[in-house]
């Protein structure tokens, strides 16, 4: 088998590594945010009825989205499993006591605090696997080398791997045997067990038996929203055309209608007239140009989403990288979806971040297009009051893509937006 040839293991003892590595960062840290977010949602929550809880439980809450947020980030992007993210939105400047109860009432809140009672648990187990099976090894190795005299003369067992007990050299070469087959079983099972973890968070965090019915939830969300910013999109459209080229046009042709009076009485005059209507003509053409470029950006259209994210990173006042992996194009809807959630996310980070530099990735891999945007600026940035990002967030679900956040204080910011699609 090619796995086991030298090529497969070349290519497959890093992946073995990085599984091992992975799944210990997963245990140690998922188990101990596990335990504090679920210690602090518990005691915030049985504060509600005193009043306190009503301003910490939306704080302690968020905390929890955020971290679920975070595992749904690393699910895709070190296992490919897709974990949808159903939280639903929170208008802007409520109440502490609206958004306590709102979340409160969001069945997506109870699903996460069961995930945390299962990380800490069961996916604690799952994360730990592929480490202990690659580090556990060595310890039956350093037995099987003399390390078992240590625990014991010979005449007694002084020390047990695993099943074997070790009381001499005969058992402690067992021990270096089992340890052996151990390493084998990381080699074989490290990956899988890895995604096994994802597969039992996305079990959990993922919609039950409701989901028929949160589906049509979210998309009627979505689709009064698409109304309304469509409705607002052609009111601002209207304005700008009443306010701006409509005028210019109006004066100029009321200027060309003096010049017709004055071109034989005073050519002078009339002139001066025709190179203001001029003026005025260029600046009407060029304010419908950024009309246009307003709606869909000449750039997009003309040469796919890449290119135009591309030019917008080229503007910003940062040190930018943009990593495209992308063998086609979308949809033209989707593509102006994107380009403006993306849009909206650069603005944000030079707005507010603190940012020094910034890293655009876009991806279209198993049918979904994924752009993650990081900078490594001051953190803090999270969906909701009133944040740009509630906008990027409804944009993108009128196609059925999800917005995930990670932005611990102090940073870096991680903003990953999914949208699925086909490439033409």
């Amino acid at each position: 088998m090619e796995m086991w040839s030298g090529r497969g293991i070349r290519t497959r003892g890093p992946e073995v590594l990085v599984a091992g590595g992975r799944g210990l960062m997963l245990a140690v840290g998922g188990f101990t945010g596990a335990v504090v977010l679920f210690v602090l949602s518990v005691v915030s929550i049985l504060l509600v009825p005193v009043g306190v809880g009503i301003v910490t439980t939306p704080w302690v809450l968020t905390g929890v989205r955020a971290f679920a947020d975070r595992r749904r980030i690393i699910a895709a992007e070190w296992c490919g499993i897709r974990i949808p993210s159903t939280y639903r939105t929170l208008p802007a400047d409520t109440t502490p006591w609206t958004r306590c109860f709102r979340m409160l009432g969001d069945p997506a809140t109870w699903r996460d605090l069961g995930w945390l009672v299962v990380d800490m648990t069961a996916g604690f187990v799952t994360a730990l696997l592929p480490a202990a099976l690659l580090l556990y090894p060595l310890e039956g190795f350093a037995l099987a080398a003399g390390l078992w005299r240590v625990f014991t003369d010979g005449t007694h067992v002084g020390w047990w791997y695993g099943f074997v007990p070790v009381s001499g050299q005969g058992t402690a070469l067992l021990a270096g045997a089992l340890g052996a087959a151990l390493l084998v079983a990381s080699y074989a099972l490290s990956p899988a067990l890895l995604r096994v973890h994802f597969l039992l968070t996305r079990s959990v965090l993922a919609s039950g038996d409701g989901e028929l019915a949160e589906r049509v939830r979210v998309l009627t969300e979505t689709r009064r929203t698409a109304v309304d910013t469509s409705a607002a999109e052609l009111r601002r459209i209207e304005r700008d055309l009443h306010d701006g080229a409509q005028a210019r046009l109006v004066a100029m042709g009321m200027d060309l209608g003096t010049v017709d009076v004055l071109i034989e009485k005073d050519p002078a005059k009339a002139r001066q007239l025709l190179a203001q209507a001029r003026r005025s003509s260029a600046e009407a053409l060029t304010e419908l140009r950024d009309l246009v470029r307003g709606i869909h950006p000449p750039v997009l259209a003309e040469r796919g989403l890449a290119d135009a994210v591309r030019a917008l990173v080229l503007r910003l006042p940062l040190v930018s990288e943009v990593d495209v992996d992308m063998d086609g194009r979308a949809d033209a809807p989707v593509e102006s979806a994107a380009y403006f959630a993306v849009s909206e996310v650069l603005t944000n980070a030079v707005k507010h971040s603190g940012a020094e530099r910034l890293w655009v990735d876009l991806q279209h891999r198993d049918g979904m297009l994924r752009i993650t945007v990081t900078d490594d600026g001051e953190g803090g940035a999270r969906v909701g009051a009133g944040s740009g990002l509630t906008g990027v967030e409804r944009r993108l679900g009128t196609f059925d893509g999800v917005l995930a956040v990670s932005s611990p204080a102090g940073g870096p910011t991680m903003v990953t937006m999914e949208i699925p699609c086909a490439l033409s």
